[in-house]
């Protein structure tokens, strides 16, 4: 088993490796797309929207049900690309520390590994 220093160096680093990550999601765009682009979500990794765009031509009184569907579609488009982004940047980071014991890191054995 390692030194407790050690241990306590290696979680530090990825204490800081995990802020970083979520620094970057915070400022990272990523966007969803509706309708062949009719609709289309600007928002961050971390899930704050930020924009809209809608094509005009989808804007029609009679039939509001299709534009609410593609602002939907639109919007989970992009926390798809977000958890995306999510996964990639914290993934590395998911693993725990190393115990030196079977378990893998700290939260315990690990799952599918």
């Amino acid at each position: 088993m390692p030194d407790m220093g050690a241990l306590l160096q290696q979680a530090q680093a990825m204490q800081e490796q995990l802020m970083t990550a979520q620094a970057e999601l915070a400022e990272t765009e990523v966007t969803g797309q509706a309708g062949n682009g009719l609709v289309t979500v600007t928002q961050t990794a971390a899930g704050e929207v930020r924009g809209i765009t809608i094509d005009p031509k989808v804007v029609d009184p009679e039939d509001v049900d299709t534009l609410q569907d593609l602002i939907l579609g639109a919007l989970a488009a992009a926390a798809d690309n977000a958890a995306q982004l999510q996964a990639e940047k914290m993934g590395p980071l998911a693993g725990g520390l190393d115990m030196g014991g079977p378990g893998g890191g700290l939260g315990g054995p690990q799952l599918g590994a």
